[in-house]
């Protein structure tokens, strides 16, 4: 079993740290009970405040926690909720947090900002060289603020290296699925996104996708050809010149490519189309020609062969299980039964 720690926070919004300890506690747990079958629960969660003391958020809604992050010698999972708008006043006011955070990240535990919780992660450095994310109304502000982090606020989960950031209020539901499916598989995150009656991790704040396929590593001139990649992958790019970019061999290249990412370049460019049509199919109800060639490939018979290849269901199968009923409905010839979407998200 697992153990979750959800930090309460005076100035945060009660929800970003409520719906965390709702999902985890449910994770193997409630499915059974409403199956009449003996829970099996995944995690242990706890709450703590920075001193132990109630926390009360302006709306007035206060939470006792079960102690304070003294009390916590080593956890799995942190979750920081989101916090005021104010960042100068808060991270002062709450500047305890942040060796704490830092502590248990070297202890091996996954850390989590909600929404504006991603700063805290900022503050501490964790988040240096990082992809993060955040609120989209508040990305600027903390680009600015933090110019070292490589923020992303157009997706609303981020994983780096153990360091995991949600956009926006309902991110707290979006990254907690996302731990439980990472941590427990996806049926039991299923379960609990069915039995809470919640959606499946979301994957975009705007309305395009450059999605996760790398192990987390720390090479920079990797990172900047991934990037590249991630920006350009609809385009035919060639190890030669990604190698050219980073000042390489295209064979000294594309070794350290794979030793950091666990891909060779090319087999990293089609996940990265593969993730993107499936992130098309899950949201709209184009044509599999239209998003064929909007990921690279003009050939829509090799498309749909290597989508199935990949993910063991054709174009249309993966739209009938998985795009939402307003994308379903408007398809005629996809009568699949209906599933929770499983979303994708960003990783490095």
């Amino acid at each position: 079993m697992l153990d979750v720690t959800v930090v309460l926070l005076d100035d945060g919004m009660s929800s970003t740290a409520i719906m965390p300890m709702e999902i985890f506690h449910s994770a193997g747990a409630l499915w059974n009970e409403l199956h009449d079958r003996p829970p099996e629960p995944a995690f242990r969660v706890r709450t703590v405040s920075l001193s132990g003391d109630a926390v009360r958020p302006p709306y007035g809604v206060a939470l006792s926690p079960q102690g304070s992050i003294a009390d916590v010698e080593r956890t799995d999972i942190v979750i920081v909720p989101t916090s005021g708008l104010e960042l100068d006043l808060t991270l002062v006011r709450n500047s305890v947090l942040l060796p704490w955070l830092r502590r248990h990240y070297e202890q091996g535990a996954y850390v989590a900002g909600v929404c504006m919780g991603a700063a805290y992660l900022a503050e501490a450095g964790l988040l240096d060289g990082r992809m993060a994310t955040t609120h989209w109304a508040v990305a600027d502000r903390l680009a600015e603020r933090y110019p070292k982090v490589l923020w992303r606020p157009e997706v609303f989960v981020t994983e780096d290296s153990r360091l995991l950031c949600s956009g926006g209020i309902c991110g707290s539901i979006d990254v907690s699925l996302y731990l439980v499916e990472k941590l427990c598989g996806h049926e039991i995150a299923l379960q609990v996104a069915k039995c809470l009656l919640v959606p499946m991790p979301r994957t975009h704040q705007s309305s395009y996708a450059v999605l996760p396929v790398s192990q987390p590593h720390d090479n920079e001139r990797i990172r900047a050809a991934e990037a590249y990649l991630q920006a350009h992958y609809r385009e035919d790019v060639s190890t030669q010149a990604l190698a050219d970019r980073a000042g390489m061999g295209a064979k000294t290249f594309a070794r350290h490519f794979k030793a950091a990412t666990g891909r060779m370049p090319a087999a990293y460019l089609q996940a990265l189309r593969i993730e993107a049509a499936k992130a098309m199919l899950e949201r709209d109800g184009r044509p599999i020609q239209t998003i064929s060639t909007e990921v690279g490939y003009d050939d829509v018979a090799f498309f749909r062969s290597l989508f199935k290849r990949t993910t063991g269901m054709t174009p249309a199968e993966f739209r009938a299980h998985f795009a939402p009923m307003s994308v379903r409905g408007a398809l005629p010839q996809e009568g699949a039964p209906t599933r929770w979407r499983q979303g994708s998200r960003l990783a490095l």
